[in-house]
């Protein structure tokens, strides 16, 4: 693997095809609008010069709470020029956990769309450090918040496109932005990712693709899927379609009107759009290739339905990158993650980092042979950072096995994260936001498998003595404080949870064990129930 020069990196790849093919198409949405590569350049110009004059300053953290849209890659790419850190933050957030990461961020500019300004608004008053808010989308009624709030023409009107005195290309080393992930044992924690690491990232789309694709785009901007896609299509000089959200509904409507050539999808996505009833014309579709992670079992039957010519997989984390691929569109089989990429190193190991026999399972550890192509740590965690990176290599926590011929499997977590619909959940906040129900004495949250091939939440409650809570009253609750994509599916109300003699750790591996019983109450199954209003 060639060292990682700064010409490889996004500002100055997008600069570049400005300049190169200033008119070809960039990007596209599918509410209309378009930007060529000289548009799109020269918007982030003017974002870094609008953030420039708002006083962000090189080293400084700015916080991002955006959809997938123009605007996402606008304000990152700004941020960059800058020398300032993108701290991005799931859309879903809200009340408790809203707080916890502006706060864990310490920036004092934050910027977001109109719809989630009155989410913002319950927690102002609690903010210590956020100071403006600028609002990405529009001048319309914009509430009273404790801080200062600038709409979009006031941001941006008397903005230039050009750098601000100061501002210089990122390196290597710089880190290209803070990406939020799931935590275990404590809170989630921020990841910082220098520029070689997302440059990495990119690299497995652009191996089975080229310039004349048309990358077909859902990802969230606060997922490095969404980072990574867009990334590609500039470093190729093709054309990218954007969703805000994925819609199984609409997705090959998208891409025949689009022409979309290329996606990126998870496992769960494909299953959606498996079940819908065959059509005749399920083949007449532009789309050739995919990449994929988890495979779905049925993906053989997919690439017939609709005459998709190949699938790249992969295995990675925002901390680590994607250390294992597929050999471009050959996949091993189906259970496989890929083999190891060039440029990393990984062991299996057992709970003191000796490396296990082979074809046994252990938890995968990995470093890197060139700097800055893995995290750089945690954000403001250094004891969380210490741990990961124990020995010199970082622990993934997720148990894995190798077979003789270099393929690797996924095998479990280790770590008590949930993933549903392609998000990354904390047991740990889970249970804290369950856990504060005033008639809740403690919580256990662990995954049970989905119609859908990943996780479901579940979660196990001990209610206060005396207390005569219900599940749907609890779930209602809990509606109204927790992102959608993390709110407990089952809940079952238990006497005690099963805890070691030594260490009185839940175990929860007898929960997991234990799954959805007939007592298991279902709220899917009780929102399908409930009468019509």
């Amino acid at each position: 693997m060639e060292w990682i020069q700064p010409e490889h990196l996004l500002p100055q790849v997008l600069r570049r095809r400005a300049a190169e093919t200033p008119d070809a198409a960039f990007l596209r949405h599918v509410d209309g609008r378009t930007q060529t590569y000289r548009q799109a350049h020269e918007e982030c110009l003017r974002w870094a010069n609008a953030l420039g004059r708002l006083g962000v300053r090189r080293g400084d953290t700015v916080l991002t709470m955006l959809p997938n849209s123009f605007e996402a890659y606008h304000a990152w790419l700004g941020l960059s020029w800058l020398g300032a850190v993108e701290i991005t933050l799931n859309t879903g957030y809200q009340g408790r956990m809203l707080r916890y990461t502006v706060e864990a961020a310490n920036a004092r500019v934050m910027v977001v769309p109109q719809q989630f300004l009155p989410r913002l608004a319950e927690i102002a008053d609690q903010l210590e450090t956020l100071e403006t808010v600028v609002v990405s989308d529009g001048d319309g009624a914009l509430p009273e918040l404790p801080l200062r709030v600038v709409g979009r023409s006031a941001f941006l009107d008397e903005a230039v496109a050009e750098l601000p005195d100061g501002a210089t290309d990122p390196q290597p080393w710089d880190i290209s932005c803070v990406i939020w992930t799931s935590g275990t044992t404590g809170p989630s924690k921020g990841v910082m990712l220098p520029w070689a690491e997302m440059y990495l990232f990119n690299e497995v789309v652009t191996g089975v693709t080229g310039p004349d694709d048309v990358f077909y785009h859902f990802m969230p901007p606060f997922h490095i899927g969404g980072k990574l896609i867009f990334y590609a299509t500039a470093e190729l000089g093709a054309s990218l379609l954007m969703r805000p959200v994925f819609s199984s509904s609409n997705f090959w409507r998208d891409v025949r009107t689009h022409g979309c050539t290329h996606v990126n999808i998870q496992g769960p996505m494909v299953r959606m759009l498996m079940n819908a009833p065959p059509t005749p014309d399920d083949a007449d579709n532009p789309l050739r290739t995919m990449g994929c992670a988890p495979l779905p079992p049925d993906l053989d039957d997919f690439h017939r339905r609709f005459e998709v010519r190949g699938t790249n997989t992969y295995y990675g984390m925002t901390e680590i990158g994607l250390p294992f691929v597929s050999a471009g569109l050959e996949l091993p089989n189906l259970e496989s993650c890929g083999r190891l990429r060039d440029g990393y190193q990984v062991r299996i190991v057992d709970e003191h980092d000796y490396p296990v026999a082979d074809g046994q399972v252990g938890e995968l550890i990995v470093r890197a042979d060139h700097p800055w192509t893995m995290n750089a740590g945690y954000l403001n965690m250094p004891r969380e950072t210490a741990e990961a990176w124990r020995n010199g290599w970082f622990h993934t926590g997720d148990a894995f096995r190798a077979d003789a011929d270099g393929n690797y499997y996924f095998v479990d977590r280790y770590k008590d994260a949930l993933r549903r619909r392609g998000e990354n959940i904390s047991s740990f906040e889970v249970e804290s936001q369950v856990g504060a129900h005033p008639d809740v004495l403690e919580a256990a949250a662990v995954a049970v498998p989905s119609e859908l091939g990943e996780d479901e939440v579940m979660v196990y409650v001990v209610r206060s003595p005396g207390s005569a809570l219900s599940e749907a009253t609890l779930s209602g609750w809990l509606t109204e404080r927790m992102p959608k994509f993390m709110r407990p599916r089952y809940i079952e109300f238990v006497d005690s949870l099963p805890r070691t003699d030594a260490t009185l750790r839940v175990k929860k591996a007898e929960l997991r064990a234990r799954g959805v019983t007939p007592d298991t109450w279902d709220r899917e199954a009780a929102e399908s129930a409930a009468p019509a209003t």
